[in-house]
């Protein structure tokens, strides 16, 4: 008698599992079908491909992860070689596709998203450089986007914009954030235009700015009050973009909790059980001038625009999350995270502090 090979027992399981159902196929906004099949995963295909652009800063390698392991072809524009290897690897073999590509040249940003139903807009600079101004990233940058979209008829247009985003800020990043948000109403009227406020998370810049330059954090007397929120959430509610038919309008992403850059410092060195910080508290001025000087060296450094905006507290909106099917986490949730890297070998395993509560505080001000 001749043996059977598992593998052929199992053959039409597999092959069941393998059928397409009605719930597979999804029509596009432009009647265009996005056809699913595979096993739920990473190996899955979606049927959708993203264009990502900004995909090398903070928030978008979350996204482009989040994206891939979904099972979705996500075109990654780059400008340098070494800034999107890492993202090669979120995805499955052929769904991680880079491009190169530059914000002023129209021809390479209609060729990164000539082939996609969905394209996000989140680049953005915290500083100004010699070729780059706020208003060229934030507002002629996303409204060119926006328009070479609409002409090429994408489907969907997700722009990334900021929680204290207006017209008249005394801030220069949230000013052109909102002019950027006009360009891209005007250019693709359907767009979801999407407002977070600052995100922490591995690479930020909040938590771990503050435990290594914790001068800069004492503006304003440290009473500035934020909403931070945490950067997965944001790359998540982002994501499960792409599973909602239509989503036009302007929808906040604030955190959870409203909290004092005093307590933020407080958290820090109660978390990474280091003493306080001694620096003084700067005046407005000084800070400034400060700022306006080390813009000489050749390395990114603190800008007068971010002084300015140690000063401006976020703006006091409910958030839109149950919309994404998100409920945002608290900062202390991952603070340990984040901040152990922060913490002396005597201290590395030692348990996790909070401060007594938010309201009070009992950093030094000295």
């Amino acid at each position: 008698m001749l043996a059977v090979s598992s593998k052929c027992v199992r053959l039409p399981r597999a092959v069941a599992q393998n059928k397409r159902a009605l719930h597979d196929l999804t029509a596009l906004p432009s009647n265009k079908p996005a056809i699913a099949y595979g096993p739920p995963g990473r190996s899955a295909t979606t049927g959708h491909i993203a264009t990502v652009f900004g995909c090398t800063g903070f928030m978008g390698r979350y996204l482009v992860a989040k994206l891939a392991k979904a099972g979705t072809q996500v075109i990654v524009p780059y400008r340098d070689e070494d800034e999107k290897r890492h993202l090669k690897v979120t995805g499955d073999l052929g769904q991680i596709v880079s491009m190169e590509w530059d914000l002023r040249r129209p021809d390479q940003i209609e060729e990164c998203l000539r082939h996609s139903d969905i394209v996000y807009n989140l680049v953005g600079r915290e500083y100004e450089t010699k070729n780059f101004s706020y208003d060229d990233v934030h507002a002629k940058g996303a409204g060119d986007i926006a328009h070479i979209a609409a002409q090429s008829g994408v489907d969907r247009f997700v722009h990334v914009s900021h929680l204290n985003a207006a017209h008249d800020s005394p801030s220069a990043f949230y000013r052109s954030k909102a002019a950027g948000e006009e360009r891209v109403k005007e250019a693709f009227p359907n767009a979801t235009i999407v407002r977070p406020s600052i995100m922490y998370g591995y690479e930020d810049k909040l938590l771990n700015n503050i435990a290594f330059w914790p001068i800069w954090w004492k503006l304003n007397h440290m009473k500035t009050k934020v909403r931070p929120v945490h950067a997965l959430d944001v790359a998540q509610a982002l994501a499960n973009v792409i599973q909602i038919p239509s989503m036009p309008g302007t929808f906040n992403l604030p955190g959870p909790s409203t909290m004092t850059y005093e307590y933020l410092l407080t958290l820090v060195s109660t978390v990474t059980y280091n003493p306080p910080s001694r620096a003084p508290t700067l005046p407005k001025p000084v800070a400034l001038w400060l700022a306006k000087v080390a813009q000489n060296i050749w390395w990114p450094a603190i800008s007068p625009d971010e002084v300015l905006r140690r000063y401006i507290d976020d703006v006091d909106v409910p958030g839109d999350w149950d919309k994404f099917g998100i409920i945002p986490d608290e900062i202390e949730e991952h603070a340990i995270t984040y901040l152990r890297r922060y913490r002396s070998a005597e201290n590395f395993s030692r348990p996790v502090v909070f401060p007594a509560t938010r309201e009070t505080s009992s950093y030094d001000l000295a």
